[in-house]
């Protein structure tokens, strides 16, 4: 954990990576009117299409600086004040009115490298679906597309994911995949959004957002993730159970997988026992 000697620094780098997105979404906005006026005299088509375009990138600017902004507020009085150190997905949980979000990444071949989440409830989520091998981020990464799903129908579209979430207290999911042009780098999952919200539009902006602007890019804020759970620990406990076993790797992530879910423990928990022998599996 940072100390709080240091949160100062974090917060002012994300105040200065917020005015700098706010600049940004002030230049797309006047170039979004720019290009209107002049489909209005020309009556031309393309000047329609590029202020589309413009207006996306100064929606994404402005969701990155609201959720910077509102990350060096919380950080800023960590420091003043004490108690537990502000979450950066506490905030893209707020941006999308629950209290409960998950960012999911992945590597070349769609395996969960690392998660970041808001609370218990969305970390023991993503461990379901790692242990499980489905559910909402995963669809989402493997189809690029946005995924939906509530009560009853939880448990139709993932037999084993479903009620396992609905054990959790939780009766309703969107995911929207993190894309950057011809990849996909994850997904952003919100558990239980308000009712009448605009669920997978404001998800998907603040997706594109935490894609484009606050995880890759120019703009991007090192660090600012804190919370993240990487998955490398499970992977070597794999390996080390595949040579026990004298079995394939991925044969011993199944074993790994399973004993978590009997157990009803974190995957990485289980992990780290079996790297420092404390257990041993077969």
């Amino acid at each position: 954990m940072e100390s709080r000697a240091g949160s100062p620094t974090q917060a002012a780098l994300a105040r200065q990576r917020a005015a700098t997105a706010r600049r940004r979404a002030d230049r797309a906005l006047a170039l979004v009117d720019r290009y209107e006026s002049l489909a209005a005299r020309t009556a031309d088509d393309l000047y329609l299409r590029l202020a589309d375009v413009h207006r996306t990138t100064a929606t994404r600017h402005k969701v990155a600086a609201e959720l910077l902004e509102a990350h060096a507020r919380r950080t800023g009085q960590w420091a003043r004040d004490g108690g537990p150190q502000p979450l950066f997905m506490t905030g893209v949980a707020e941006a999308c009115g629950t209290r409960s979000v998950a960012v999911t990444l992945v590597d070349g071949e769609r395996n969960q490298v690392a998660v970041a989440s808001s609370d218990p409830s969305s970390n023991t989520a993503q461990d379901l679906e790692f242990v499980l091998g489905e559910g909402p981020a995963r669809d989402a990464v493997r189809d690029r597309c946005a995924v939906e799903a509530a009560e009853a129908a939880l448990s139709t579209r993932w037999p084993g994911y479903g009620p396992a979430l609905r054990s959790l207290g939780i009766a309703q999911v969107v995911a929207v995949p993190l894309q950057v042009p011809g990849e996909c780098i994850g997904a952003l999952a919100v558990f239980d959004p308000p009712p009448g919200m605009t669920t997978t539009t404001q998800v998907a902006e603040v997706a594109d957002a935490l894609t484009r602007s606050v995880l890759i890019g120019q703009d991007a804020v090192p660090g600012l993730f804190g919370g993240v759970d990487y998955r490398a620990v499970v992977h070597q406990a794999a390996g080390m159970v595949a040579i026990q076993l004298h079995c394939q790797v991925g044969d011993a992530l199944e074993l790994v997988k399973a004993r978590a879910f009997a157990d009803g423990r974190p995957i990485g928990d289980v992990a780290r026992d079996i790297v420092h022998g404390q257990l041993k599996l077969g």
